[in-house]
């Protein structure tokens, strides 16, 4: 083989792709330089121009380490099927294979016939043995163990569900729910941003329209201390929560403080206050700041209290290793910016005190955090959810944060995750994100994964997997370089999808997954069979011929179906083409605004009139609209609607997709206000452009809180539209 064919042979032994097909359809193949800077990002010592002998070797040693491995790194079975899986012990030496079940039942473990030649290494004859397990194990984290000789060996054996049942109930009876950016929708209790008493709040109120759920953006730990990432989706650590979301009057040991120290509170709190009122973007560090110097009162008050400090040492016990890790890492960070009492001083034993201080500090911010959560998750239920709050689980975390430190034995931290080029995002995306490694994650035992999704999954009624593609496979970028040399890098998606299902399904728990963008055919495929909802936003649904908008009645049963993503500008704003003058204002793309505006107008349009051919806009103002010759045909004198007009074109695309068949459908609450303002533009940085500060508004930009919203003419209408068909006013489907 050529020097460029072994360096391909070995990047394809480590999982990594040699093309993929990009969104115009086009075969693309990464440059021969990514899989090097690539396999060495996976901690290969290769040489920037690696000879072929040199390529041979570590071609020969990764072979030679699948043929000793005693066992397989992890061992992953369905429910009711056998599972078969080889071991490695000296040529002509027995193997004694069997299991242990989570409750410490022992199973046996059966033979099958392997004609496979010994391979011989360093001098060492090894064999090969094939086992299965039998197809009658229950679901969970059990123990396969391996003996012959002197020789003892264990690695996890996980039995995940066939297919995740909790997503079936909605098959057969569909349900509604509200999609909003927790951050952004504010009350008049609030401290600046929307917090989890907002959060219950919030799901009372679309509970009593007849939601059944609250979907949200992810609430993963940010920074320790301010400055902090203004991103939900590049969290510091995705295991635990953002302590900028708790609701300081609600921590139970506020009624503890003095009415003098209430009396100093309210004066720092007050501006904070006054801005919910505010429509400029949200000042995360401010708030985060007067937080934590509150909270930091509340936790002495704490340690004081022997019931309250109990429950906390058992919250501790309970989330064992990561959480002391994570609270030290924190702990540490803030010592570093000054935070510790003992900052400054030259006292080690102080310092180190003041270091263990500041981890129960963290570690109590983590306690409070899940109180609440699990109080906005009684509420929401108490309110007649079915489902009560989805959470969002983002791709990654921030490459220097807590869970790239804690967990830096199964990430890379020398590769990045992000995307190809694509129309939309035409240079590319690099999320900065260090991604999993698939060979050290099998040989944890899928640990780091399941104590994610454990965490993630407490309180919640389901979860919404960001980029699901990702089980699958992950567009790995080298750090520092440029999206164009990115390739893709193949997971054990049975492996992570199985582990999804098997913690849902304990949970309770839905899951939905976002399966939009460049995937290969089959991912969609092996969702569905696990059961696990996929992802339709009308926009981005066609089919043949000549790529229609897709009818109504097409809509996938197993997915949540919307009008709108985070990702894309609120559906008024989506229409006035507000995504596409920001990104000309900000050079993202080549073509001119009125380019864009008149490509999108066709696609709009035609979308508009397939939602009016489905009855949607009966009874309002576009009833008898021809969108396609109002807004293409007539280019010279293109259709301006009226802000009447605006409202019913959101009222009709929400019954549009309340009519498909799909398991869930979810309504946008910037929708619901008639909101215009883009939350997020992909492709930008703060610098450019205030993401994921936006706080709720209407069209007129005036602010709206919670308290606004059972008042609200739009809202209301919108939530009635939202109701699946059968489905009575503020009741749930029967």
């Amino acid at each position: 083989m050529t020097n460029a064919e072994l360096l391909k042979t070995l990047a394809t032994s480590y999982g990594f792709g040699l093309s993929y097909r990009a969104s115009n359809g086009l075969l693309t193949e990464p440059p021969h330089s990514s899989y090097l800077k690539l396999l060495q990002a996976l901690g290969l010592p290769l040489g920037d121009e690696p000879t072929d002998e040199e390529l041979d070797f570590y071609l020969t040693r990764r072979r030679e380490q699948w043929a000793t491995s005693p066992l397989p790194p992890c061992v992953v079975a369905v429910e009711g099927q056998e599972k078969h899986f080889n071991v490695h012990v000296h040529d002509g030496h027995p193997a004694h294979v069997w299991i242990t079940l989570e409750d410490g039942t022992p199973r046996d473990a059966y033979q099958d016939e392997n004609w496979a030649p010994p391979a011989t290494v360093d001098g060492v004859a090894w064999g090969e043995a094939t086992f299965h397990v039998p197809g009658d194990l229950p679901l969970g984290w059990h123990t396969l163990h391996l003996e012959s000789d002197d020789l003892e060996e264990t690695c996890t054996l996980i039995v995940v569900p066939n297919t995740l049942e909790t997503n079936q109930e909605f098959i057969r009876e569909p349900a509604w729910g509200v999609m909003a950016q927790l951050y952004s929708a504010r009350s008049t209790h609030s401290w600046g941003i929307g917090d989890f008493a907002d959060l219950a709040l919030l799901a009372e109120t679309v509970a009593a329209e007849g939601a059944d759920y609250l979907l949200i953006n992810p609430v993963h730990a940010a920074e320790p201390v301010p400055p902090i990432e203004d991103s939900p989706y590049l969290p510091s650590s995705r295991r635990f929560v953002n302590p900028l979301y708790i609701a300081v009057e609600q921590v139970p040991e506020w009624a503890a403080l003095g009415s003098e120290v209430k009396g100093e509170i309210a004066e720092i709190a007050g501006p904070l206050k006054a801005a919910n009122r505010d429509p400029e973007p949200l000042n995360r560090n401010l708030i985060y700041k007067v937080k934590l110097d509150v909270l930091r009162e509340l936790f002495y008050i704490a340690e004081a209290d022997d019931t309250r400090r109990g429950y906390f040492e058992t919250f501790i016990a309970d989330e064992g290793e990561g959480l002391r890790d994570f609270g030290r890492w924190c702990a540490e960070r803030a010592a570093e910016a000054g935070q510790g009492a003992a900052s400054g001083r030259h006292d080690r034993k102080a310092e180190e005190e003041d270091l263990t201080e500041l981890t129960r500090f963290y570690m109590w911010l983590q306690f409070i955090a899940d109180e609440q959560r699990r109080v906005a998750q009684e509420r929401a239920l108490a309110a007649g959810m079915r489902i009560g709050i989805v959470t969002d689980l983002a791709v990654g975390v921030h490459p220097g944060g807590a869970d790239a430190s804690t967990l830096r034995d199964v990430l890379v931290a020398d590769a990045s995750v992000g995307a190809p080029p694509d129309q939309f995002t035409q240079q590319g995306q690099d999320w900065s994100q260090p991604p999993w490694n698939p060979h050290a994650l099998a040989e944890s035992g899928y640990g780091p994964w399941r104590d994610l999704l454990r965490t993630v999954l407490r309180h919640s009624g389901g979860v919404r997997v960001d980029h699901i593609l990702g089980l699958f496979r992950l567009f790995w970028i080298p750090r520092t370089g440029s999206p164009v040399e990115g390739a893709y890098m193949n997971y054990d998606h049975e492996a992570m999808l199985g582990v999804l299902a098997l913690e849902a399904q304990r949970a309770g728990a839905v899951v939905v997954g976002e399966d939009m963008g460049t995937f290969e055919p089959g991912v969609q495929d092996a969702l569905r069979d696990k059961g696990v909802l996929g992802t339709s936003v009308i926009w981005f649904e066609s089919a043949p011929p000549g790529g229609v908008p897709l009818p109504q009645n097409q809509y996938r049963h197993l997915a949540v179906s919307s009008v709108g993503t985070h990702d894309l500008p609120p559906t008024a704003g989506y229409l006035n083409g507000a995504h596409n003058k920001l990104r000309v204002d900000l050079g993202l793309v080549e073509e001119s605004l009125e380019e864009l505006n008149s490509s999108d107008a066709a696609w709009h349009a035609a979308v508009l009139d397939a939602a009016r051919a489905a009855g949607a806009f009966e009874g309002t103002s576009l009833a008898g609209t021809n969108f396609t010759e109002a807004m293409v045909l007539d280019a010279e004198t293109p259709v301006e609607f009226t802000p009447e007009q605006v409202d019913d074109l959101l009222v009709g695309l929400t019954r549009f997709i309340a009519g498909t068949p799909s398991a869930l459908t979810c309504t946008n609450l910037v929708d619901m206000v008639g909101d215009t303002r883009i939350q997020n533009q992909p492709g930008t940085n703060s610098a450019q452009y205030s993401n994921w500060c936006i706080p709720l508004g209407d069209a007129t930009g005036s602010v709206v809180l919670i308290d606004d919203l059972p008042g609200t003419e739009l809202f209301r209408r919108v939530a009635q539209a939202s109701r699946r068909p059968g489905q009575a006013e503020g009741q749930a489907p029967s």
